[in-house]
């Protein structure tokens, strides 16, 4: 019973690592782009209180905001000027792996009290 549970843990934790995204490559996308300059150098702490904090966000929550962002202005979509141009050339996979990056990062959040 003891080793079914290791290897369902183990299947699990394997499942969810692929299906988050490739945190490497979310961050080599991050850096590349200009996020630091409103979200703050570490994601915590954004230049200005209208950012929100990204690090340790949920990886599909920030991965629905990317696809709004990307549909832009209309259903379903979100409508902000600067983002849309940081997402515009992004594919999905480009945005499930900068989610799995901004999640994997130390937080200041409060997710439950």
């Amino acid at each position: 019973m003891k080793k079914l549970m290791i290897a369902l843990f183990c299947g699990a934790v394997s499942l969810s690592a692929t299906a988050g995204g490739n945190i490497a490559n979310g961050e080599a996308l991050v850096k590349k782009r200009t996020c630091a300059s409103c979200h703050g150098a570490d994601f915590n702490k954004p230049t200005n209180e209208i950012y929100p904090r990204l690090a340790g966000q949920h990886a599909e929550y920030l991965k629905h905001a990317l696809i709004a962002y990307k549909r832009g202005d209309g259903p379903n979509g979100r409508n902000n000027p600067i983002m849309a141009t940081n997402v515009a050339d992004l594919s999905n996979q480009d945005m499930a792996d900068i989610a799995a990056y901004l999640h994997s990062l130390p937080s200041d959040l409060v997710l439950k009290r």
